[in-house]
């Protein structure tokens, strides 16, 4: 069985930072491209970043902000969110497309960012 459990979050200050973990298990991790995306209240899902074997890629209002990574041997993925904005504000999942074509979702994390 596919799993994406996701972890940290929270409430931060503008200005502040929050790291975000996705344990993956149920397929093989290191095969696939990983991706995270948000969802903030009210509006649609966004696309935030991608890493795949040697890439990756950024929306552009994170760029420089956030990082993504991965470990293949611990399966997992994380994105580091720093210098962080009200804007960013958003429930955050993790999610790759599996050989059925079909996303494969983690059970997302709140980042709030206020003061």
């Amino acid at each position: 069985e596919v799993q994406l459990v996701q972890s940290g979050g929270g409430l931060v200050q503008p200005g502040g930072s929050l790291r975000l973990s996705c344990a993956a298990s149920g397929f093989t991790f290191s095969g696939y491209s990983m991706t995270w995306v948000r969802q903030a209240p009210g509006k649609g899902l966004e696309w935030v970043s991608t890493i795949n074997s040697g890439a990756k890629s950024y929306t552009n209002s994170v760029k420089g902000r956030f990082t993504i990574s991965r470990d293949n041997a611990k399966k997992t993925l994380w994105l580091q969110l720093n210098s962080l904005k009200t804007e960013d504000t958003a429930m955050y999942y993790c999610t790759y497309i599996g050989s059925s074509m079909a996303p494969n979702w983690g059970q997302g994390t709140q980042v709030t960012v206020s003061s």
